[in-house]
């Protein structure tokens, strides 16, 4: 059987893989992971406390790495919006455009508020998910 050329033949890296071979199982580990956790257990304890000992005696490398996991950097900033209560999807709206008007006056930035959009879509979401099953249920009973 001939196989029909790739769009991407010429920058493609090596050969692809044969027909019906899907490449790694799922759940397969790297070899390298494997190898180096073989080589860290039962290390764990005694390094960190070997990393600990260094940053008390003033090691800033052996410092930053314990704070590092003390205090990891927060990954997004607290954003300190009033917002309506959210219990209905029709309050989902009233939520929205608070966010937005707090985009304009320059309260949050566009990316803050796209955040907290897709948190309110979840919850809307969520929402409507509740609802149909609510009027499912109410329907077999009806229909019972």
């Amino acid at each position: 059987m001939k196989h029909k050329p790739r769009n991407n033949a010429s920058v493609t890296r090596g050969r692809p893989f044969e027909r019906g071979n899907s490449g790694r199982p799922k759940g397969a580990r790297n070899k390298t992971t494997i190898a180096c956790e073989a080589l860290m257990a039962g290390e764990a304890e005694g390094l960190t406390r070997k990393v600990i000992k260094l940053a008390h005696s003033g090691d800033s490398a052996a410092l930053r790495l314990c704070m590092e996991r003390i205090y990891p950097v927060r990954k997004g900033s607290l954003i300190n919006l009033a917002l309506p209560k959210v219990d209905a999807a029709i309050d989902i709206v009233a939520a929205l455009g608070v966010t937005v008007d707090a985009v304009s006056q320059g309260e949050i930035t566009p990316d803050e508020a796209s955040a907290l959009a897709g948190l309110l879509e979840t919850k809307r979401k969520a929402i409507e998910t509740l609802e149909i099953e609510q009027r499912i249920e109410a329907l077999e009973r009806r229909g019972s």
